[in-house]
Protein backbone atom coordinates (compact mmCIF):
# COMPACT_ATOMS: atom_id res chain seq x y z
CA UNK A 1 0.00 0.00 0.00
CA UNK A 2 1.12 3.11 -1.52
CA UNK A 3 1.63 6.16 1.51
CA UNK A 4 -0.94 9.47 0.90
CA UNK A 5 -0.53 11.86 -1.23
CA UNK A 6 -1.39 14.99 -1.49
CA UNK A 7 -3.24 16.11 -4.86
CA UNK A 8 -4.63 19.49 -3.85
CA UNK A 9 -4.74 22.63 -2.24
CA UNK A 10 -8.73 23.78 -1.86
CA UNK A 11 -9.64 27.43 -1.08
CA UNK A 12 -13.02 29.31 -0.46
CA UNK A 13 -14.33 31.79 -2.10
CA UNK A 14 -17.28 33.42 -3.14
CA UNK A 15 -17.03 32.87 -6.04
CA UNK A 16 -14.82 29.63 -7.20
CA UNK A 17 -14.06 30.64 -10.28
CA UNK A 18 -12.46 34.20 -9.99
CA UNK A 19 -9.62 32.99 -8.34
CA UNK A 20 -9.22 30.40 -10.44
CA UNK A 21 -8.84 32.17 -13.40
CA UNK A 22 -6.35 34.38 -11.49
CA UNK A 23 -4.60 31.27 -11.00
CA UNK A 24 -4.26 29.85 -14.44
CA UNK A 25 -3.27 32.80 -15.63
CA UNK A 26 -0.22 33.66 -13.30
CA UNK A 27 0.95 29.60 -13.15
CA UNK A 28 -0.39 28.73 -16.52
CA UNK A 29 -2.12 26.32 -15.14
CA UNK A 30 -5.50 24.78 -17.08
CA UNK A 31 -8.92 23.59 -15.66
CA UNK A 32 -8.78 19.56 -15.34
CA UNK A 33 -12.32 19.60 -13.65
CA UNK A 34 -15.53 22.16 -13.04
CA UNK A 35 -18.96 22.51 -11.44
CA UNK A 36 -20.84 25.14 -10.79
CA UNK A 37 -19.28 25.70 -7.68
CA UNK A 38 -16.13 24.30 -7.36
CA UNK A 39 -12.85 24.54 -9.76
CA UNK A 40 -9.91 22.33 -10.01
CA UNK A 41 -6.61 23.84 -11.75
CA UNK A 42 -2.99 22.66 -12.66
CA UNK A 43 -0.16 22.88 -14.47
CA UNK A 44 -0.47 21.27 -17.81
CA UNK A 45 0.20 16.90 -18.16
CA UNK A 46 3.94 16.51 -17.82
CA UNK A 47 4.68 19.58 -16.28
CA UNK A 48 5.28 19.79 -12.28
CA UNK A 49 3.19 21.44 -9.43
CA UNK A 50 0.65 21.57 -7.38
CA UNK A 51 -3.24 21.43 -8.31
CA UNK A 52 -4.80 23.70 -6.87
CA UNK A 53 -8.97 23.83 -6.09
CA UNK A 54 -11.73 26.89 -5.22
CA UNK A 55 -15.11 26.13 -3.86
CA UNK A 56 -17.98 29.01 -3.71
CA UNK A 57 -18.34 29.67 0.01
CA UNK A 58 -21.75 32.36 0.07
CA UNK A 59 -20.43 33.15 3.69
CA UNK A 60 -16.78 33.09 2.57
CA UNK A 61 -15.03 36.16 4.65
CA UNK A 62 -11.56 36.99 3.20
CA UNK A 63 -8.63 37.22 5.75
CA UNK A 64 -7.05 39.41 7.48
CA UNK A 65 -3.15 39.89 7.29
CA UNK A 66 -1.56 40.78 9.18
CA UNK A 67 -3.73 40.11 11.73
CA UNK A 68 -4.83 43.17 13.67
CA UNK A 69 -7.51 42.47 16.26
CA UNK A 70 -8.69 39.29 17.71
CA UNK A 71 -12.01 38.92 15.88
CA UNK A 72 -10.25 39.27 12.28
CA UNK A 73 -10.84 36.41 9.97
CA UNK A 74 -7.49 34.79 10.62
CA UNK A 75 -5.24 33.67 7.74
CA UNK A 76 -5.38 29.84 7.59
CA UNK A 77 -2.61 28.93 4.92
CA UNK A 78 -0.83 30.99 2.34
CA UNK A 79 0.54 30.17 -1.01
CA UNK A 80 3.86 30.40 -1.78
CA UNK A 81 5.12 30.93 -5.42
CA UNK A 82 8.77 30.78 -6.23
CA UNK A 83 9.73 33.03 -9.21
CA UNK A 84 12.95 34.10 -11.24
CA UNK A 85 12.31 37.53 -10.93
CA UNK A 86 10.41 39.44 -8.04
CA UNK A 87 9.94 43.08 -9.59
CA UNK A 88 8.73 41.86 -12.82
CA UNK A 89 6.62 39.05 -11.40
CA UNK A 90 5.24 41.09 -9.14
CA UNK A 91 4.08 43.40 -11.45
CA UNK A 92 2.51 40.68 -14.03
CA UNK A 93 0.00 39.56 -10.73
CA UNK A 94 -0.93 43.00 -10.19
CA UNK A 95 -1.68 43.59 -14.19
CA UNK A 96 -3.73 39.87 -13.50
CA UNK A 97 -5.84 40.96 -10.85
CA UNK A 98 -3.84 40.87 -7.31
CA UNK A 99 -3.32 43.69 -4.90
CA UNK A 100 -0.16 44.44 -3.24
CA UNK A 101 -0.16 43.85 0.69
CA UNK A 102 0.68 47.06 2.70
CA UNK A 103 2.86 45.32 4.78
CA UNK A 104 6.15 43.45 3.25
CA UNK A 105 7.98 41.86 5.53
CA UNK A 106 11.25 40.86 3.66
CA UNK A 107 13.15 42.48 0.45
CA UNK A 108 12.92 38.77 -1.04
CA UNK A 109 9.51 38.16 -0.78
CA UNK A 110 6.51 40.15 -2.16
CA UNK A 111 3.03 39.70 -0.39
CA UNK A 112 -0.23 40.18 -2.26
CA UNK A 113 -3.38 38.85 -2.49
CA UNK A 114 -5.54 37.12 -4.90
CA UNK A 115 -8.84 38.32 -6.45
CA UNK A 116 -10.53 36.68 -3.29
CA UNK A 117 -8.65 38.28 -0.79
CA UNK A 118 -6.26 35.03 0.35
CA UNK A 119 -2.66 35.88 0.93
CA UNK A 120 0.21 34.37 -1.14
CA UNK A 121 3.59 35.22 -1.45
CA UNK A 122 5.99 35.56 -4.63
CA UNK A 123 10.29 34.93 -3.39
CA UNK A 124 13.13 34.58 -4.99
CA UNK A 125 15.83 32.20 -3.59
CA UNK A 126 18.88 34.46 -2.25
CA UNK A 127 21.92 34.01 -4.10
CA UNK A 128 24.30 31.45 -2.89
Amino acid sequence: MSPARLSTVVLDARDAHEPAGFYMRLLGYEVRAEEPDWVLVGPPPGAGGTALSFQTEPAYVPPVWPSRDPGDQQMMLHLDIEVDDLEAETARAVAEGARLAAYQPQDDVRVLYDPAGHPFCLWVQASQ
